[in-house]
């Protein structure tokens, strides 16, 4: 997917006061940048922030996260800014993310990620064990993913990783079916009215 750069992109991030500058500082006491000790969702990788900012507004009573790595993404969420207490941005790779967040977060949202499908670039993969890994050591109390895409090859290769790590699954399908609890993302959106299929589950694992 080729990305567009965003006009004023440097000056929609810089006044924005939903992206955390310096967020190692707050690793391990996430909570006391919200004011409170609700759950903290991440979401990796937020597009253009239509999921992560709806389920914001729809969830006041839990804290959100989204974290993106392309700058050039990023400012069409922040575009979309409103006075959300429970809502923040981090500009960074996932690869870090074990370095900013230590047994904190309830669960994680990867929405549509890049499958990565040529084999040399499987370590890539946000459900690839190196990820599991990291994922163990931002967990709260137990870990918790829920996934969607529309790539099969990518939905097989991480049931079979999220199942040899040791994860349990709950409402899996290969056509998710719209409803009244599912935030739908800008790719959901774009992919249904193409009819493509989603694929969707829920993994958990105790610690």
């Amino acid at each position: 997917m080729r990305i567009r750069n965003v006009k004023n992109k440097e000056e929609i991030i810089n006044r924005s006061k939903l992206i955390v500058r310096n967020p190692i500082e707050y690793r391990g006491k996430w909570n006391t940048l919200f004011n409170n000790n609700n759950p903290i969702y991440l979401e990796i990788g937020i597009g253009k922030g239509k999921f992560i900012i709806e389920n914001a507004k729809k969830y006041t009573n839990i804290n959100f996260i989204g974290i993106e790595k392309e700058d050039s993404i990023i400012p069409k969420a922040l575009e979309k800014e409103e006075k959300l207490d429970n809502l923040r941005f981090i500009l960074m790779n996932a690869y870090d993310i074990d370095s900013i967040f230590d047994k904190e977060i309830s669960r994680i949202y990867l929405n549509f990620s890049d499958p990565w499908p040529k084999k040399r670039h499987e370590k890539r993969r946000l459900t690839a064990n190196k990820f599991l890994v990291k994922y163990d050591n931002i967990f709260k109390d137990k870990n918790e993913i829920f996934l969607k895409t529309d790539n099969k090859e990518f939905f097989a290769y991480s049931i079979e990783s999220l199942n040899n790590y040791g994860y349990k699954f709950k409402n899996i399908t290969l056509d998710l079916v719209d409803s009244d609890d599912n935030v739908m993302t800008e790719y959901e959106k774009k992919f249904r009215d193409k009819g493509i299929l989603i694929n969707s589950l829920e993994a958990y694992k105790n610690k």
